[in-house]
């Protein structure tokens, strides 16, 4: 189905500050995220992602101060993920001013609270974060849980459970290509984008405007 394309930055956040990561690990302090938000408001980027890359490791909240201070100094629509397994907690990031949740870890642990918040914010508002790299046999599978926990399901038997649970967006992060500037894994969005009726965000490897074209 075709899609309108939009440039969404990434920005990840670890005990309250900007790290970078190579293929989700060696986080390296980079700026503050308030910084961040400022300088793509002047590029008038299409909408921001922020993941906090620490909450869900420790079981603890997202820093919801840090949250609403962000928020406020952003221009452009606001996604969120990390640390979320309630209900009430999306309700409470929605009320801070994100327009979007982005769940990961859920939807293997409780696919009921995707469907459920669907139902209840709306799909448009409910994001699906898969996480793919390769096996050892060469099949791309899906992880959660940081890429940690593989997923017992083939990675399109999972993206197409993952759509029926009515999330609006499936974001697609390449983990082998994740912080490289080697450019997005083509092949890996060629073989799912057409399995969706949902808009697809390919992440991880980006480098230059050629990137953006190929995808």
């Amino acid at each position: 189905m075709k899609m309108t394309n939009r440039v969404l930055p990434t920005l990840l956040i670890s005990k309250g500050k900007l790290v970078k990561t190579v293929r989700f690990k060696d986080p390296t302090y980079v700026g503050d995220p308030i910084n961040a938000v400022k300088i793509f408001n002047d590029k008038e980027v299409d909408e921001i992602i922020l993941l906090d890359i620490t909450v869900g490791k420790e079981n603890s909240q997202p820093d919801y101060e840090q949250i609403e201070e962000i928020c406020s100094e952003a221009f452009m629509p606001f996604a969120y993920g990390g640390g979320i397994r309630e209900i009430s907690q999306i309700k409470k990031l929605f009320n801070l001013g994100i327009e979007k949740v982005i769940l990961n870890s859920a939807l293997v642990d409780n696919p009921n609270l995707v469907k459920e918040a669907a139902e209840i914010f709306g799909s448009q508002s409910i994001v699906a974060s898969i996480d793919v790299k390769k096996d050892l046999l060469g099949k791309y599978r899906a992880y959660t849980h940081a890429g940690k926990k593989k997923v017992k399901l083939s990675l399109e038997q999972f993206v197409l459970k993952v759509e029926e649970l009515g999330v609006g967006e499936i974001m697609l992060t390449s983990i082998s290509n994740e912080g490289t500037y080697k450019g997005y894994d083509l092949d890996l969005i060629k073989n799912i984008a057409p399995l969706l009726n949902v808009p697809l965000i390919a992440c991880g490897g980006a480098a230059e405007l050629s990137d953006f074209k190929e995808a």
